[in-house]
């Protein structure tokens, strides 16, 4: 199910497509002068009732026109909202959440395409951004609410690289497990705070 980002990206993605063709174009400038009907934008146009009759659907859809039955005859007029926002209003997409998660999610894949092979860390990064990466995808390894030995943690980070202690060391400075009298444990992760 799409998210309510999402969906306003893809409105807004519906919009420019109604607007990528020249004849919902010259249909857009012609209601601006005055309301009409289909019949008598294809006169105008010199097209036939049914090719209006789309653009008209495709313009109405995106939000750009709506319709009013005047006896035999739908009236299309322009809806002002989205013809008075600017270019840049439209292609600006406010959700930096949305845009940071895709560069970050794009990140992520990168570093650990580089650096794992089969669950197995093929180095530790110098870079301190790269290793807090690979932290993050290691300590996945642990169940949230469960306690370990060090001998526990030792054991299953044997299998993704032979520098336990580094691992251990990284996932308690990065706050990704707890450890007290030599018991660890993965932390919950916490939303992060709203941007508002």
């Amino acid at each position: 199910m799409n998210s309510p980002a999402q969906a306003r990206l893809e409105q807004r993605a519906e919009l420019f497509k109604a607007l990528g063709h020249p004849v919902r174009l010259l249909i857009l400038n012609l209601i601006k002068i005055q309301p009409r009907h289909g019949e008598e934008l294809a006169s105008i146009l010199s097209l036939n009732p049914a090719t209006i009759s789309h653009h008209l659907s495709a313009l109405t859809a995106a939000g750009l026109l709506t319709a009013r039955k005047d006896q035999y005859y739908q009236i299309y007029s322009l809806v002002d909202g989205p013809l008075n926002r600017t270019l840049a209003d439209l292609i600006n997409i406010k959700e930096v959440d949305m845009n940071t998660q895709v560069e970050e999610d794009a990140y992520r894949d990168k570093v650990l395409r580089t650096f794992m092979r089969n669950g197995r860390l093929l180095q530790i990064p110098a870079q301190l951004k790269k290793w807090q990466v690979i932290l993050a995808k290691v300590v996945e390894l642990f169940e949230v609410g469960r306690t370990y030995t060090e001998k526990e943690v030792n054991f299953i980070l044997l299998d993704v690289h032979e520098d336990v202690a580094s691992l251990r060391r990284g996932m308690i400075e990065e706050k990704l497990m707890v450890r007290d009298h030599g018991i660890y444990q993965r932390v919950e992760k916490t939303a992060p705070p709203s941007q508002e």
